[in-house]
């Protein structure tokens, strides 16, 4: 994503958006359907949904612009060569 031009702050933006949508479409729903408050319930939490994952996104997309694909830190890399070889334990 980040090759592609997508910043955290560009998801962050489309997270609120989606809360901002989801207002509307449900305002709208109940407004315009004659099928009631179960549609547009329906509705709003359908376009609800997205803002999670588009924070979720961003602040993945937040670590990768500040750390990048490398570690930078000796300590990152330290925890790198200390776990390689290691088996995890569930």
């Amino acid at each position: 994503m980040r090759k592609l031009g997508v910043s955290s702050s560009m998801l962050y933006m489309a997270g609120f958006g989606s809360i901002a949508a989801s207002m509307a479409a449900w305002m709208m729903s109940q407004r315009l359907e004659d099928a009631g408050v179960d549609r547009a319930d329906r509705w709003g939490i359908f376009i609800g949904e997205w803002a999670p994952t588009f924070f979720a996104l961003g602040t993945a997309m937040r670590l990768e612009e500040q750390w990048g694909e490398e570690p930078e830190h000796e300590e990152m890399e330290d925890m790198r060569t200390r776990t390689r070889g290691t088996v995890p334990v569930s």
